[in-house]
């Protein structure tokens, strides 16, 4: 099984403009036969708190259709980072769209102090079912605490997927951490994070992944789009720059 993880520059604050990048990306990933495909936290807007009670929307936003068209016609499961609001909280998530069932919605269970003042945690672990695979989602700062990963195994995850928008000093963590976390848990690790300028800080991709014993398999660089995507039963990787 092929799960592909997108290392994109998000326009600031442009949903319209970010869902056809995203569409291209998604295209590249169904030509090398991708069963997934995951992007980075608030894919859709760029990580930018202070906007995100404005741009907040939900999983049924007729905006959002194209991309359950293009799972439904193509058998591949989607999932984007967006600011969604119930009643009046607004939540950083990912939207999960899958093949002829309906989307559905995952929320950041565990913020950062910075973010606060912006947004309400989420209250629940999705897993995504993909054939023998269970992926469980991660949003940036919650992928860092040992309770999450702890919390995704016993929900029976046996791939952790941290989709992430970080700067330097965050990645260096992510590094030492993802390689114990996949040791421990016997999971592998993909890192979906944003490349450019985002909130007060600068995103420098790197997106990677880590098979379960822990070990480095691929990794785009700080400044390029692409995607990697991981073969879960070789364990193999094929790395695409976006306009190679």
């Amino acid at each position: 099984m092929k799960i592909c993880v997108a290392q994109t520059k998000p326009i600031t604050g442009n949903i319209a403009a970010n869902i056809e990048a995203h569409k291209k990306f998604i295209e590249l990933a169904l030509t090398l036969n991708a069963a997934a495909i995951f992007f980075p936290e608030l894919s859709l807007t760029g990580y930018e708190p202070e906007l995100a009670k404005k741009l907040a929307t939900h999983q049924n936003d007729p905006r959002l259709d194209i991309f359950q068209e293009i799972s439904d016609i193509n058998n591949i499961i989607i999932g984007v980072g967006l600011p969604t609001v119930i009643e009046i909280q607004v939540r950083i998530s990912m939207i999960i769209f899958e093949p002829n069932i309906p989307r559905q919605t995952y929320s950041k269970q565990i913020l950062h102090s910075d973010e606060f003042p912006y947004f309400q945690n989420g209250v629940e672990q999705v897993i995504i079912k993909l054939a023998a695979w269970n992926i469980a989602p991660a949003i940036c700062y919650e992928s860092l605490q040992p309770t999450h990963a702890k919390s995704a195994c016993k929900l029976g995850a046996n791939v952790y997927l941290a989709s992430v928008a970080k700067p330097a000093n965050g990645l260096e963590k992510a590094v030492d951490h993802y390689p114990f976390i996949a040791k421990q848990y016997a999971m592998p690790v993909l890192m979906s994070n944003a490349v450019g300028f985002c909130d007060n800080f600068l995103s420098v991709g790197k997106s990677a992944v880590w098979t379960k014993k822990g070990e480095l398999v691929g990794q785009l660089d700080d400044k390029t789009e692409g995607i990697l995507i991981f073969d879960t039963a070789t364990e193999e990787i094929v790395l695409k720059h976006l306009n190679n």
